[in-house]
């Protein structure tokens, strides 16, 4: 996977957030990825969305900006690093909608042989981490890097 993504604009010291601006017809958009615990400990939510000038996030916007590919290519770069620094915790994710998972699991089955070399990749179901395969329907996605 050798996309084009955007610079960091800032990233906190723990590697939990990092912040990008995404350029396309629609201007100039500020966007936000974080890692926030979950109860269990080892387990990070990956959170995604733009930043309004109020500080508010909204990870249900379709920003539309002509950009999808480099926005995709920047957040995996963020699990990169996050997992990097981090190898022993799980990172969660999944769509805001519907079509938004139905994005990241096309996303992971197109480069699912290089993902695999570098990660765990599961989903849940019935409250279970089960191993993804390709065109597997799902809701979530629970990657680790590999030791």
């Amino acid at each position: 996977m050798n996309y084009e993504t955007y610079p960091w604009i800032e990233s906190t010291s723990d590697l939990t957030t990092f912040h990008f601006v995404s350029e396309g017809p629609k201007g100039y958009i500020n966007k936000i990825i974080a890692f926030h615990p979950m109860e269990d400990p080892t387990v990070f939510n990956l959170g995604f969305g733009d930043t309004h000038p109020n500080g508010h996030v909204d990870d249900s916007i379709v920003t539309d900006n002509g950009d999808r590919d480099k926005i995709l290519a920047t957040v995996a770069a963020a699990v990169n690093i996050f997992t990097k620094a981090y190898p022993d915790y799980w990172v969660f994710f999944a769509g805001s909608t519907e079509s938004r998972t139905r994005l990241y699991r096309m996303a992971i089955n197109k480069h699912l042989l290089e993902l695999r070399q570098l990660y765990e990749i599961y989903t849940i179901i019935d409250g279970q981490p089960v191993p993804f395969y390709r065109h597997l329907a799902v809701n979530s996605f629970l990657i680790r890097r590999k030791i």
